[in-house]
């Protein structure tokens, strides 16, 4: 059985920014078309995080619509956002690949349903736990976030955000999986986080933004906000503890 951890440990594709940018931009689009909010954290830069919402809520060129958006500082972090989000919504993180409270972050985010976008900067992150990476490589974390390359990185994403909106034809997501089982992803382990404990080893988990019940004997004891690994309504290991 493939898990979704192992998906996550797989190495980051060497995506060039272009693209990486490009791919971003069209899923941003469309989450925003089919009524999605964008949830912006920056731990190490909270300007930064400003600074996005800001960009995507204002309207700052004619004929160009405000998308939602909003900014978390990090001393909210998870324990603020799982009460805002909804399944469908977007998280963006900026940080650098070995920040805690980004990874835990964009962990989490995967079992809220959220789709997730990880900007950084600094030595390329060595696990995948984003949708869409665009990175700063080769360039001093410290300098490249003060620096304007970071703000043209996500003043990109969102003009790229509105040449989708100008082509609706390209807001028309793919299907999805038909049907009750899904053969993609059968197989797969999905990030369940612990909402509560339940009577004879069950607990109920939010998965992909969906609350679920599940046996958790095999993983006990766990405790509200622990993030695991479950299968067929088995959970199968501890992935995180609650923060």
């Amino acid at each position: 059985m493939m898990t979704m951890m192992e998906a996550n440990t797989a190495p980051v594709a060497e995506a060039g920014p272009a693209e990486a940018l490009a791919a971003a931009a069209l899923t941003l689009a469309r989450r925003f078309a089919a009524g999605g909010t964008m949830w912006c954290v920056a731990p190490e830069w909270p300007s930064h995080g400003r600074h996005i919402a800001v960009e995507f809520i204002h309207p700052v060129i004619i004929g160009k619509r405000a998308l939602p958006a909003m900014s978390i500082d990090s001393g909210g972090g998870a324990a603020a956002l799982r009460l805002l989000v909804r399944r469908g919504d977007v998280l963006v993180v900026v940080s650098t690949a070995g920040n805690a409270a980004a990874t835990d972050l964009l962990d989490r985010a995967e079992a809220w349903g959220l789709t997730r976008v990880w900007l950084g900067t600094g030595p390329r992150p060595a696990a995948r736990r984003a949708e869409h990476v665009v990175w700063l490589e080769g360039s001093d974390p410290a300098l490249a976030a003060r620096s304007g390359d970071m703000v043209l990185l996500y003043h990109l994403l969102w003009e790229l955000t509105h040449v989708v909106f100008e082509h609706p034809g390209l807001l028309e997501a793919p299907p999805g999986c038909a049907g009750e089982v899904c053969i993609t992803c059968s197989d797969e382990g999905r990030v369940a986080e612990v909402r509560s404990l339940l009577e004879g080893g069950a607990v109920e988990v939010t998965i992909e933004g969906v609350v679920e019940t599940v046996d958790a004997t095999l993983v006990a004891p766990v405790a509200p906000g622990d993030l695991l690994l479950v299968h067929a309504g088995v959970a199968l290991t501890t992935i995180g503890a609650s923060p």
